[in-house]
């Protein structure tokens, strides 16, 4: 690949879509079209909220983190590893940006206990290759990886 010329990561073929609808942006309740997900969303303390519920932050965390997980998975299944007792926790941070707009950074902590470090180095890059959220995200915003 040569410098500057971007992959193209779009799907080829749609093969499952999720919806949800929010109701009164941060200070109101998402739901999903098929009614497993129905939760209380409130800005937190430190931008100025009370808390009393989740927000976009923590989803975004929560779907990256399981997401990149099971691309760690799978990967790691191709290449004949057990990946059993491995995690991976994501920290979305948001603030102002230089556009009078906000944005975000993740930072993703990955434990992989039982392989060799280089091992498992490997299989955290390709990983991010594979993995929706990482593609979709790519050069878009700060993402780090720390393997520990």
């Amino acid at each position: 690949m040569t410098e500057g010329t971007a992959v193209d990561t779009r799907p080829t073929k749609i093969m499952y879509v999720a919806e949800a609808t929010a109701h009164g942006g941060r200070a109101g309740y998402v739901t999903s079209h098929d009614g497993r997900l129905e939760l209380r969303v409130a800005m937190p303390p430190e931008l100025g909220g009370d808390g009393d519920g989740t927000n976009p932050e923590q989803l975004f965390a929560a779907g990256f983190s399981a997401c990149f997980h099971n691309a760690l998975i799978l990967v790691g299944n191709r290449a004949g590893y057990d990946l059993t007792g491995s995690t991976v926790a994501a920290k979305v941070g948001i603030g102002p940006n230089r556009h009078r707009g906000y944005g975000l950074a993740v930072a993703l902590s990955v434990s992989l206990p039982v392989l060799d470090p280089e091992v498992a180095a490997g299989l955290v890059d390709a990983a991010h290759e594979v993995c929706p959220y990482s593609n979709a995200t790519r050069g878009n915003i700060d993402v780090s990886i720390l393997l520990g």
